[in-house]
Parts: C-alpha cells; structure tokens; sequence
C-alpha cells in the first residue's frame, strides 16, 4: 500500500509566511474575525483577507467552508486557502476540514498555520483520510511525491504526540480502502490472505486455515460458497495480544468475498463489476487489526475472515441444496446470491467456540436492502446485547461515521423456517436485511454479546464523501479502533 503523505509538526511562527511554498492555510472565524496568521496574511497580500469578510458573499460562508486566493500578492505560495472554522470545533468537524483542505492540495505541500487551534491532530487526520488515491493499475509517472503535510503550531510536539495513533488508523483506513478498491483479478483469496500474514511484521499473528483444515473443522457452508471457483476457499486469523495475558478478546468477523457472480442464482450483468467490493467487511476487519497493531492497542482483539469466491460451475451449490454448518444445523440453500451469511455462520461459530470471546462482531456487505433501507449514509446495526451495541453507536458518533439500529425479533426469525431443513438461508423479500441478521443469530452462542453491521451501503460508494474520494470508504475502521478503545484502554 502506498504509505500515507508525510506530516510534519513545527513551532508556529507566522512571520515566516511570506517565504512558504505550495499551499498556506489560515483561520477566520465565520464572524469574520482574523487569526494571527490571517492578519498576518491580511498584511502581506495588502487587504485581501479583509475585503474577503467585508464582501456581501462572505454572509454565506459556513464553518469548514475552505476560500481560496491563487497567486497570493507579497507571498511565495501557489495558493492562499482560508478556512472557516470557529475558535471550538469538535473532532469531527475539525476531520471535516482537513478532508477539504486535501482535496484541494493537488500533490502540493500543504502548510497549515494552526496557531494554538486544539483540534490540530484531528484537522491532520482528516487531510490523511482524504489524502487518498488508488491507480496502481493506471499507467504513467509513478515517481513518489515530494510533498507533505507541515503543521505549524504553538505546541507542536503535543499535537504531534496526540497525531501518532489517529495516523495509524488513517493507515488502516487506507489498507481497507486498497483492499475493497482492488480488482478480483488481482485480489483473489490467496492474494488476499498473502497481504494479512504479510501484517506478522507489525507484531500481528496470522494463521491461514487451508480447505482441507476447514473441511475437517466442518466448515461447509462457508466451503460451499467456494465450491464452484477454481479460487481456494481460506479462513484468516489474526491476533493482537495487547492486552493482559488470559483476558478473552473481542472478536471481529468480516465477510470475505472476493467476487460474487451470485453463483448458479446469477446476478444480472449490469452492476456486477462493482461485486468486487463485496469482500468489503473482511477488509474492514484487516483494516482494524492493521491500525490496532500499528498504535499499539492495549486490548486482545482477534480478527477472523472467510475469503471465497462465488462463481457458477458444474460443480457449484445448486439452489435447493441442503448443506450442515460447522454448529451442526442444516442449511436449505434457497438463493446461492444470499451467500454471505454461509460464509460468516461458520467462521462465527468457530471464533466462540475457539476463543470464547467478550464480545463478537461481524461485518458484511450482506444486503442490498439495507441500502433501500438506509442509503448510503448509515450502516445497519443489529444486536443480542444493548450495552455493547449502544458502545458501537457511541464509537460511530463520535468518529462521524453513519450507523443505526435496527430490530431483531421472532416474527422476522420464523421467516426462515424450512420444509426439510433446519432453516432456509432466506427470507423472502420483505426485510430482508434483518431477515439476514436473525440468520446469524442461529449461530451466536446464548452468552455471547453480538453485533451485526450490514455495510453494503457504506463500504464503497459511488460520490466523495466527507473523508474519501468516490470508491471504498474505509468505513468502520475508525469506529471499531474507538470501540477497542472505549472498552479496553480507558483509564
């Protein structure tokens, strides 16, 4: 993966201005006040700042809106940014900014004059979740940039200090958006598995669970769904041990799907090209694990991933075929295109019964209801456990990342009943995002706090987003390293 833009953090002196090069950034109030460094802007470019507050125009600016001046008179940079922001900005809206900001850098240094700004690390955050590009498979100069993020501030080893760790889950954001950004040519499920083990160097272990392994652990759902791919089937795990020795982990479980053709119930063509997302919650949970290990985290998190491939074949699962999970229940396989749910109720099972968890949470691109339902702004939730979920929810808020609860219930459950089996693996049309949901709960253990995050709408999309240009998000990373947090490192 390509490494992040350096960032640097040096003492504020706005005197120096006038000789920067690239891009300077500056602070006004939405009330037009002038920070040091803008009045100090204001002089060097004879008034500019202060016409700009004075116009008609300025009334509509908002915080975090970004003003750009090209060419600033009296100073050496290419272009004068204003940014808008109150003197108190929250977290989220500080990553807001500095997501504009880099949008506008076009591979320019960027220099922001912070001053004694609070949110200055978040602010950095954010121009390194925007700071974002994937064209490993574009022609043309891949000479390595020169430039850098400089953060110019009154107490610049502090921000530094408190930078390091949110930079380590910008990393991790970014492995998970060059995992869901690659195509399946290349990302197949032994390439996949060969980019986490090559984790092991940052202190992570990596186990890869072969076929022959899962067929004798009993894993035949999720071996079903690979059945018909000339692609092995594999199950990942990855280990932090940051924590106290003996202490139970919290267990992440992602949906590894590599391409989804919808097997012998094929998708339509139109759209399919983007089924290469669809190993989105597996690269969520690799993303995770990526940023937990690189910040050090003092908690013991295991992350589990079912990688497959959904193709039609002679010898692929056939709709109407009745296939006996890991946990012994049988499957009456309606819909071979609902096969998410096979891949995650083994590797479920097998999380709980091997590592007897605090806690378990999977991710999937599981649904395209759950985008009828909630677009794109929202993940679904789905839960056994109020306080563990009401934790997510709090983590998602506070890292500005959409999710929302949805309910779970026997009516919805008594949906899947089988004529000749223990469950059929759909639920007809009528919610079928939580009809999925109370499919995995039949393989969530009765002591077992559970979250289901449904994360089709979410994973990738197809517009810019407030942290990420248009393709994979990263979505998720940030809330699950504040939930690690949250729950295991909070003094």
């Amino acid at each position: 993966m390509r490494p992040l833009t350096p960032t640097r953090f040096v003492d504020f002196d706005p005197k120096t201005l006038s000789d920067i090069e690239g891009r300077v950034v500056v602070q006004i109030t939405p009330e037009g006040t002038l920070g040091q460094a803008a009045r100090t802007a204001n002089r060097l470019t004879k008034g500019a700042l202060a016409r700009l507050v004075e116009a008609k125009s300025f009334e509509k600016t908002k915080a975090g809106d970004v003003i750009s001046l090209a060419w600033p008179a009296g100073m050496k940079a290419e272009a004068l940014d204003i940014l808008v922001t109150p003197r108190k900005i929250s977290a989220v809206d500080a990553r807001k900014a500095g997501a504009k900001l880099a949008a506008r850098g076009d591979g320019k240094t960027i220099t922001v004059m912070a001053g004694s700004m609070p949110r200055a690390a978040d602010l950095a955050l954010g121009m390194a979740l925007r700071d974002y590009r994937f064209d490993d498979h574009k022609t043309g100069d891949k000479s390595a940039s020169e430039a850098e993020v400089v953060i110019a501030h009154k107490s610049s080893a502090d921000i530094e200090a408190v930078y390091a760790p949110l930079a380590a889950v910008a990393e991790g954001v970014h492995m998970t958006r060059d995992l869901v950004n690659e195509p399946a040519n290349v990302l197949t499920t032994t390439e996949f598995a060969n980019r986490l083990a090559e984790m092991e160097s940052l202190g992570l272990k990596v186990e890869v669970l072969e076929e022959d392994q899962l067929e004798e652990l009993g894993m035949r759902t999720l071996l079903c769904v690979g059945q018909g791919s000339a692609s092995p089937s594999k199950v990942v795990v990855m280990h932090w041990n940051g924590g106290e020795d003996g202490d139970a982990p919290l267990a992440l479980v992602g949906k590894g799907v590599v391409f989804d053709t919808g097997g012998i119930s094929l998708k339509p063509g139109a759209g399919m090209e983007d089924m290469t997302m669809d190993m989105g919650g597996a690269g969520v949970v690799a993303g995770t694990m990526r940023a937990l290990a690189l910040r050090k985290a003092k908690a013991n998190v295991v992350g589990l991933v079912g990688l497959v491939e959904n193709m039609p074949s002679g010898n692929a699962t056939r709709p109407g075929d009745v296939i006996r999970s890991m946990k012994g229940d049988t499957v009456e396989v309606i819909n071979t295109d609902a096969e998410g749910r096979l891949v995650l109720c083994d590797v479920m099972w097998y999380a709980q019964e091997r590592f007897k968890p605090v806690g378990m949470i999977d991710l999937a691109t599981l649904t395209g209801a759950i985008i009828i339902g909630l677009g794109h702004e929202n993940a679904g939730v789905f839960s056994n456990d109020d306080a563990l979920c009401n934790a997510f929810l709090k983590a998602a808020d506070a890292e500005g990342e959409g999710a929302w609860r949805l309910p779970l219930g026997k009516a919805y459950d008594d949906l899947l009943k089988s004529r000749i089996a223990d469950m059929k693996n759909i639920g007809g049309r009528a919610a079928g995002s939580i009809t999925a949901a109370q499919f995995l709960q039949r393989f969530v253990q009765d002591d077992t706090p559970w979250i289901h995050l449904d994360i089709a709408g979410v994973a990738s999309v197809k517009t810019d987003t407030d942290y990420a240009p248009k393709g994979a998000t990263g979505w998720g990373v940030m809330a699950l390293s504040r939930l690690v947090q949250n729950m295991f490192e909070a003094d």
